[in-house]
């Protein structure tokens, strides 16, 4: 009997002590469970809403039954969309090669690419303090106390000497300690961390697309002065002939006594008038010649682009609709991204308000010998939590919450700034390529004027009526009014460029990496871009 109730007891023990364990392994991991997703503190992000106007302003179509309206327009239909490499739509094979070595090759955009992979790598940075840090510090250590040493308790009491009784001794210890810390992320403060950078890091993959837009744009537009340049070099080489054969005919006239010795002299200012500026024109040729070398990662030394007349009017540009422009310029995309990062540092400032755990542990060995460093009874071990909050802080941490909000309505204001500076830019972009298109046009006109005028004075010359001077007048005019048509032409064709650049290109916001992919490790395509 008394066997029996003994059993009994021990199993009821037993019972009792799995349910204890059973609760308090339930309630452990509850405060697990609570300790490991916490809560995030701060307002929640929404990005900022923008009415885009129906349609452009300067839409040529509407102005199709104007006088004298030009011939250029937009791609039909109207919301296509610039893809992919854009300066293709001008058929210029030679640009085409030039912007492939350009995005290859172009110093500025490896700089803004560098910059993208630092802000990649702060990523991971921040992502690291969601685990404990680990760490050993082995030493060794031999010391001797002093021999001199006396006891204080003795010496203060009978006048005994008091000398120590380990005065003198010599001592090894050898330790091994480990520690581990961790403060768990209840608040909320590291998420919001990662989330900042995360959103930088966006806003650096966007500066990126940003430069490398920029600097095709810049290629293109040299690329297009470089051809204006020529066909000026054309256009005063064909006056240069034009002016010797005029100098001929009033030298003629002179030996023939028909005309007299002024006509000559006027001839031949403007002869050397007209092959100065010809000259003149090989500086700016040069200038861009070079600035395109810079571009596409060259030395100006060992870098030319063949001499080819073009002036030719921009094609047909899918400009899309307006309600499409936030999402195709990067500008704009990382304005939006820097109000997200502002977000996340509103939440970091508001999670200073609540209390910090931090979970440490330290164990390991220590010994006088190191044979028995490693032996069992050599081990030691602590291990506790410790909660840390700031009680007065003199306000710093209301003004931190108040700086970071004033920040993010700053970035909100540069957003706006940043989208109506891009509808101003396409608006000043389409009135640009328009209004010269109608201008070109009336230039034409005016130099076919011209140049009829000057052949109906050159008859009167030749036959005696009017003087050379007449003559003169009339050559100043029509060269000046065909340089002002090639000009025109050119400010057209890099006016195009500078729509296509308003618009975002062939970009868009799809292309924006993920947080996900901002967050990976570099590809090999990216290590080789790298190197």
């Amino acid at each position: 009997m008394k066997k029996t109730m003994r059993r009994f007891k021990a199993i009821e023990k037993q019972r009792f002590s799995r349910r204890d364990g059973e609760t308090t392994l339930r309630w452990g991991t509850a405060v697990m469970c609570c300790v490991l997703t916490g809560c995030t503190v701060g307002p929640k992000y929404h990005p900022p809403v923008m009415q885009a106007p129906t349609a452009y302003k300067e839409l040529p179509a509407k102005f199709q039954n104007a006088p004298d309206a030009g011939p250029w327009t937009v791609a039909e239909p109207q919301d296509a969309k610039l893809r992919g490499n854009w300066w293709e739509i001008f058929n210029e094979p030679e640009l085409n090669a030039l912007e492939e070595q350009l995005n290859i090759n172009n110093q500025n955009i490896k700089q803004y690419f560098e910059n993208f992979m630092e802000s990649r790598a702060l990523i991971r940075e921040a992502r690291a303090q969601y685990f404990p840090t680990f760490g050993t510090s082995p030493a060794y250590n031999r010391q001797r106390s002093s021999a001199n040493l006396r006891n204080s308790a003795n010496t203060t009491g009978g006048g005994g000497s008091g000398v120590v009784t380990n005065a003198g001794q010599q001592s090894t210890l050898y330790s091994l300690p480990f520690d581990i810390s961790w403060e768990p992320d209840l608040w909320g403060r590291v998420r919001n961390l990662v989330r900042e950078y995360q959103s930088l890091s966006q806003v650096s993959a966007a500066d990126l697309e940003n430069e490398r837009l920029t600097e095709q744009a810049t290629l293109a537009e040299y690329f297009f002065e470089i051809r204006g340049q020529d066909a000026l070099i054309k256009l005063y080489a064909g006056t240069v002939e034009a002016d010797k054969k005029a100098l001929d005919l009033a030298q003629a006239r002179y030996d023939t006594g028909v005309d007299d010795k002024i006509s000559v002299i006027e001839a031949q200012n403007t002869l050397q008038s007209a092959q100065s500026a010809s000259t003149n024109l090989g500086v700016l040729r040069a200038q861009y010649e070079n600035a395109i070398a810079v571009l596409v990662g060259k030395p100006a030394s060992d870098f030319s682009i063949p001499f080819r007349p073009v002036t030719t009017a921009p094609p047909p540009i899918p400009i899309g609709l307006p309600s499409q422009l936030l999402e195709r310029r990067p500008d704009v995309a990382a304005a939006e991204r820097n109000m997200a990062a502002a977000n996340a540092e509103i939440g970091i400032a508001d999670a200073a308000y609540y209390p910090t755990l931090t979970l440490s542990a330290s164990g390991g060995t220590e010994s006088s010998l190191a044979k028995h460093l490693l032996d069992w009874p050599s081990r030691f071990w602590s291990i506790g939590p410790s909660v840390s909050e700031t009680i007065y802080d003199g306000g710093l941490r209301r003004a931190t919450v108040h700086q970071y909000v004033a920040l993010y309505n700053a970035d909100l204001a540069s957003y706006r700034q940043t989208v109506l500076t891009a509808f101003g830019q396409v608006e000043d972009s389409l009135a640009n390529v328009r209004i010269l298109s109608q201008q070109i046009q009336q230039q034409r006109q005016v130099v076919a004027s011209a140049q009829a005028a000057l052949n109906i004075e050159l008859d009167r010359y030749k036959t005696g009526i009017d003087p050379y001077l007449s003559v003169v007048v009339l050559q100043t005019t029509l060269l000046t009014d065909q340089q002002t048509l090639a000009n025109l032409q050119i400010q057209q064709m890099t006016d195009a460029v500078q729509l296509v650049e308003a618009l975002g290109g062939g970009w868009d916001t799809s292309q924006l990496p993920t947080p996900s992919q901002v967050e990976a490790k570099p590809t090999t395509a990216e290590t080789k871009i790298q190197q």
